[in-house]
């Protein structure tokens, strides 16, 4: 029977594994920190992400309050995302691990 502050604990980092942990994720928050903030440039941007990976986790990151999506009543349509300040605090964090892994 497993633990129950080992299922507490899995649960409250739940989150943070889904968003580090999956392939893209870090680099699409860094692109849109950068300024990159609609489908297709990120698409362009970002060597090897195909359009239904890219759709996945501009979903994820914004249903985990990482990024704000933006729709605009245009023809053509025309949807931005942005960092949130959770989306913004997270990157701050991944700019200093790469501090870390590059000081060495």
């Amino acid at each position: 029977m497993a633990d129950k502050n080992q299922i507490k604990i899995r649960k409250e980092y739940e989150c943070l594994e889904q968003v580090v942990g999956c392939k893209w994720s870090v680099s699409v928050l860094m692109a849109i920190q950068n300024g990159i903030e609609r489908p297709g440039a990120l698409e362009r941007a970002i060597k090897g992400i195909s359009t239904k990976i890219l759709t996945e986790r501009l979903r994820k990151l914004t249903e985990y309050n990482l990024l704000d999506k933006k729709k605009f009543n245009e023809v053509p349509a025309k949807t931005i995302y942005t960092l949130t300040n959770k989306g913004k605090m997270l990157v701050k964090i991944i700019e200093q691990l790469h501090e870390l892994d590059s000081s060495e």
